[in-house]
């Protein structure tokens, strides 16, 4: 399957009338967007089919979706205003022409983060933290001129599962002062947990499909398989890295405040500040939507 990405014009053109606080992009900017969106086509594999994940595991990608690989990835969060950060390990969309959703994975190679604070976690002093920690993301959001986002509270609270070290939560956010019937974002986590750090699978849809969705991360998840020698089982603690923090950091409750570790508690918001809240349904959703269609001969330049 060959993805197209000409429609991405309007795309574009349809982002930036959505979010009226950003500034308009520049021809550079568009050149350069178009440009992310060809290397991505080029380089999709579709499923089924197994996709490496760095030297860490492997993913049995499924039928229906596409996945990009880091280097076109990094190039397409970078085009839409993003910071790609380290450890990027690709993203995933529906090649369906009604989805509206799209995954990105990561690994985070903090070391082995032991479980044992999932049995005695508070999700309201989670969720608190959470709070807390996207005002003080706020912070850089108003110098840069950007909307401001604010957490309503959980789509689904944090469960760990201990027999398959896997972790699943999702929150609910929209814009700073919209109105409470407004349009928002969801970004639905999915964790593994391996010898040496974890996998991180977030999906970002809107808040009306998350429960039709969820299914397709939890399916991911399951389909991601760690190397030998990289599972959590296979931690050797007279020589393995053990992390400072534990599953409540992975989640942001008073863990994560207490080591400044807002930057891991809330990646997804501050590594993709601009896709989340009304801005996922805007860069995120609408760009794939773009992005599966099909290669007219011409397309016209984005308006914005």
């Amino acid at each position: 399957m060959r993805i197209g990405f000409a429609a991405l014009a309007g795309a574009l053109a349809l982002a930036c009338s959505s979010i009226a606080a950003q500034a308009q992009p520049t021809e550079a900017a568009k050149a350069e967007f178009a440009a992310a969106a060809e290397a991505a086509q080029k380089a999709s594999v579709a499923g089924p089919s197994d996709v490496k994940l760095a030297e860490q595991a492997r993913l049995k990608l499924p039928e229906g979706v596409f996945y990009v690989p880091p280097a076109e990835s990094g190039r397409l969060l970078a085009a839409m205003g993003n910071r790609p950060g380290e450890g990027l390990l690709g993203m995933i969309a529906s090649s369906a022409p009604d989805a509206d959703w799209f995954v990105v994975m990561r690994f985070v190679k903090s070391g082995f983060i032991k479980d044992d604070d999932a049995r005695d976690w508070n999700v309201e002093e989670l969720l608190g933290g959470l709070k807390e920690g996207t005002e003080e993301s706020n912070q850089e959001r108003r110098t840069r001129g950007l909307p401001e986002i604010e957490i309503v509270g959980w789509v689904e609270a944090p469960k760990y599962d201990p027999s398959t070290r896997r972790l699943v939560w999702s929150l609910q956010s929209k814009q700073k002062g919209a109105p409470a019937g407004s349009d928002s974002g969801v970004n639905y986590n999915t964790y593994a947990l391996g010898r040496e750090g974890y996998v991180s699978m977030n999906l970002v849809t809107e808040l009306a499909r998350v429960q039709a969705e969820k299914p397709i991360a939890q399916k991911l998840l399951a389909a991601l398989e760690y190397n030998d020698g990289k599972r959590y089982a296979d931690f050797d603690s007279s020589t393995d890295h053990v992390a400072e923090y534990g599953l409540a950091a992975l989640v942001g409750g008073v863990a994560a405040k207490k080591l400044g570790l807002f930057a891991v508690a809330l990646a997804f918001f501050a590594k993709f500040a601009k896709v989340i809240g009304l801005a996922a349904i805007a860069l995120g959703a609408v760009f794939f939507k773009f992005f599966r269609r099909k290669k007219p001969d011409a397309a016209p330049p984005p308006q914005a």
